[in-house]
């Protein structure tokens, strides 16, 4: 044989990896599933390689050369989500041959665990570029499609969401990590997926921690995530930041879903970058002057005329139009209500909205800007969180 080296680009598509022995030495090739193009862009190299052809058609997809080399980095995405689990390699293949990959790749055994030996190797060895999305996409060593990089970029930084809500809002510290054996047990992620999961929540925390500009913006541009990843991350990073006490035992119904989604509305409109578009400031902080300014709000409940009249035109407006409105109008209290008489989703909606509007009503009371803005955030997350 003449050649002894075959570059070629392989057509995307499923792939094989075959071992094959060339002067006593057993090399592991790639293969494609398109046999007659790979053959025919060979055969351009050497004219020798037809009787290779013949080879191919009698044992069915394995060839003989002195070295086989493609300029594409090519990677089975299912493989990828088996390895990003913290499966092992005899685990992926035992899920791989369960899922009939040696009937649909015609393979036996040995080449299965041949293959996903690869691939996990090819992961590890792009993981670190992974910790820096940017440089993925300039680096020149792993010939990666754009779309496959944007794909592989997502997935290591997707998340389960009972592990995120595990660790939200707790500190992202060597001691929380210290705590993820306990929480591999309790979720039933593995310990390597969890320990990954971590990891990138603190790495993206450490980079945009100090970041001026909007939260989500910030992740996006840095990890080249979707904007629905990269705002479940602004979370996590508000929560870390806050140090919101998300542990109680009151609040374990609540999904990650549930927070981030009242993170979302925090950081929109408590935040300082929340009311001035031209502040710099990081939007992870609450406006110290608005938070100070809540306490205006405290007359509503320790004037009690003020209280009394916001109560009357509440009861007024709502008379006939929720069940629980006798119980209401004794003890003018809203959780207890909802909690008891298993209020609908609408009965709360009809509450809150005539009970913020009441305030608008009330002579005496001057803080109505404030009223609407800390209103506004807890109906949406009342509304949320609350769990027929």
């Amino acid at each position: 044989m003449q050649i002894r080296y075959a570059v070629f680009t392989p057509i995307l598509c499923r792939t094989q990896r075959f071992n094959c022995a060339i002067n006593n030495t057993r090399l592991q090739m790639l293969f494609t599933q398109t046999v007659p193009g790979a053959i025919y862009l060979l055969a351009t190299v050497s004219p020798r390689l037809d009787r290779y052809i013949t080879l191919v058609k009698a044992y069915k997809m394995s060839m003989e050369l002195d070295v086989f080399v493609g300029n594409t980095t090519i990677m089975d995405m299912e493989v990828y989500q088996l390895w990003l689990d913290g499966l092992t390699v005899s685990d992926a293949v035992k899920v791989r041959m369960d899922e009939g990959a040696l009937l649909e790749c015609e393979a036996n055994p040995e080449v299965l665990t041949s293959d996903t030996m690869d691939q996990f190797r090819t992961f590890q060895m792009c993981e670190r570029l992974l910790h820096s999305p940017t440089k993925l996409g300039s680096q020149l060593l792993y010939q990666i499609p754009a779309q496959n990089q944007i794909i592989l970029i997502e997935r290591y930084y997707e998340f389960d969401s009972v592990f995120a809500r595990e660790v939200l809002g707790k500190k992202l510290s060597k001691g929380t990590k210290k705590d993820l054996d306990d929480i591999s047990c309790k979720t039933g992620i593995t310990l390597k997926s969890c320990r990954r999961q971590f990891d990138n929540f603190k790495r993206v925390f450490k980079v945009v921690e100090e970041l001026k500009g909007p939260l989500v913006e910030n992740i996006q541009r840095h990890f080249l995530l979707s904007d629905t990843l990269a705002r479940d991350y602004a979370a996590i990073v508000f929560f870390a930041n806050s140090r919101f006490e998300t542990g109680k035992r009151k609040l374990q119904y609540l999904s990650f879903q549930d927070f981030a989604f009242c993170a979302g509305q925090l950081i929109s409109y408590w935040t300082i970058g929340a009311m001035d578009s031209m502040m710099e400031d990081m939007d992870v902080d609450l406006e110290k002057e608005f938070l100070n300014e809540l306490k205006d709000l405290k007359v509503l409940v320790n004037d009690k005329d003020m209280m009394d009249q916001h109560k009357i035109l509440v009861c007024a407006a709502l008379r006939g139009k929720i069940k629980v409105y006798k119980l209401m109008e004794v003890n003018f209290k809203f959780i207890e209500p909802c909690r008891y008489d298993r209020w609908t989703v609408a009965e709360i909606t009809l509450f809150l909205t005539h009970y913020t509007n009441a305030a608008h009503c009330l002579g005496t009371f001057r803080h109505q800007m404030i009223w609407d803005r800390y209103m506004g955030v807890i109906k949406s997350c009342i509304l949320q969180m609350y769990h027929e």
